[in-house]
């Protein structure tokens, strides 16, 4: 479980979160929805460590993780998939899904990501620059799984990918969720593909998160309007 509360974040003298609390439960795969540049990507950013937060607090399981660095909360337990993704692209697809990893590598562990996602095993020995955006990403969320996270964040991970390969990244996901009985945070504008994917969807805009709901309660005549004013 990760839990924000009153979260505030700032470039400098610019307030990009003001005030942000929620929480993302064990299991529970969490669609944070908005357009370009209303907060999502600095949110992200600021729960894996990447950026400080000026006031608020980040619990993980329970945990206060708000003034720690990004490598212990990954060592604790949260993995960041990036936005543009940012594999290795001179290394191998099977040394870029083991560059996260600390002591010795289990094979298990690597053969399970090939399961999730077959392509990388078909390309294991390919240099990841040359793997379409789609099996990038799927790259990209192989090698966060790879330090097994109890949670997993997800930013923008559709951007540049065909619409074929956007279905397989939800099942995938739903997939992940299902095995690994992990939380999954993912900042999205591409509405379908959160309808698709989360049991919960928060609609963020310039940094407040305005709206609320669970999946089946869903309308989305009303978060398409939201999307663009």
């Amino acid at each position: 479980m990760i839990s924000v509360t009153n979260l505030q974040v700032c470039y400098g003298q610019s307030v990009v979160i003001p005030d942000m609390s929620f929480t993302a439960p064990q299991g529970e795969i969490l669609g944070i929805i908005g357009r370009n540049g209303m907060g999502k990507s600095t949110l992200f950013r600021a729960l894996i460590g990447m950026i400080p937060t000026r006031s608020g607090k980040i619990t993980l399981n329970d945990k206060d993780i708000t003034g720690q660095p990004s490598f212990r909360r990954v060592a604790q337990g949260v993995a960041f998939v990036p936005q543009g993704r940012m594999i290795f692209p001179y290394l191998s697809v099977y040394e870029n899904l083991i560059s996260g990893v600390q002591g010795r590598v289990s094979n298990d562990a690597v053969n399970e990501i090939y399961a999730l996602f077959p392509v990388l095993h078909e390309m294991r020995k390919r240099k990841g620059g040359n793997l379409s955006g789609g099996q990038q990403q799927q790259l990209a969320i192989g090698r966060a799984l790879m330090t097994n996270p109890s949670v997993l964040l997800l930013d923008e991970p559709t951007e540049g990918i065909q619409p074929s390969i956007i279905k397989d990244i939800s099942k995938s996901l739903r997939e992940i969720r299902k095995i690994r009985k992990l939380t999954i945070v993912v900042s999205e504008q591409v509405l379908s593909f959160v309808l698709d994917t989360c049991d919960n969807i928060m609609v963020i805009d310039k940094g407040n998160l305005i709206r609320e709901d669970r999946r089946a309660d869903v309308n989305a005549d009303q978060i398409k309007a939201m999307l663009a004013v």
